[in-house]
């Protein structure tokens, strides 16, 4: 529907961090709610957490339900749309939105390859690490970007720590050591977290792991 056929200008927001989210959300308490404009919100997630609170997933130390937001419910408490899927192109002639095909875990389809229409395009997208194309990390390191990674991290510390327990032989030189690379506020908070939880998982009753010998760096 245009413009002209709705008489409500169509804002369209890709991306739904903390920059598209919280536009979405202002953008609809002023004008959506009250009918004055047309605000969707595109995003491939169906929840959003705070992005400098990912190191605390990582570590286990924060409990994700009591932070995160649901996309679909504050879409509908403040007055713009949330539509699920990843941005595949723009059709600049048209002004649409191309978004691709939303998959569940089993690889079944959710909701089709669909276009959204748009007078205005607010493109949200936030950033991601470089890794400059330094050979090995993409084989071997886990960036901190999303909730995905985030949770990916700490099911393989856990995992780590309950098969070094298990194991009869001692632990390798580099068993249960963590390097993380770079000194930045989610870095230095990372590190420190791990040597926390590593602590309480130990605690927990893996007790053939000491936490002396493991940690980060």
């Amino acid at each position: 529907m245009s413009e002209a056929q709705s008489g409500k200008l169509r804002i369209v927001i890709v991306g739904g961090g903390a920059g598209g989210l919280e536009l979405a959300t202002r953008l609809g308490d002023k004008y959506g709610r009250k009918g004055k404009l047309d605000v969707t919100l595109i995003e491939r997630n169906r929840t959003h957490v705070w992005k400098p609170k990912l190191h605390e997933i990582a570590a286990g130390s924060m409990d994700i339900a009591a932070h995160e937001v649901d996309y679909l419910a504050q879409s509908y408490w403040h007055g713009f749309r949330y539509r699920i899927g990843e941005m595949i192109g723009i059709d600049r002639e048209r002004r649409q939105v191309l978004v691709a095909p939303y998959l569940d875990g089993e690889g079944r389809e959710v909701t089709p390859k669909r276009s959204f229409d748009y007078d205005i395009l607010v493109m949200a997208i936030g950033s991601q690490n470089n890794d400059f194309g330094t050979p090995g990390v993409v084989d071997h390191a886990i960036k901190l970007e999303t909730q995905v990674d985030a949770k990916r991290f700490h099911e393989r510390m856990v995992n780590a720590c309950i098969r070094a327990h298990a194991q009869s032989s001692p632990l390798g030189e580099h068993q249960l050591k963590v390097a993380i690379i770079g000194a930045g506020a989610t870095g230095v908070e990372l590190a420190a977290e791990l040597h926390r939880t590593t602590r309480e998982v130990v605690a927990y009753g893996l007790d053939q792991v000491d936490p002396q010998t493991s940690g980060s760096r």
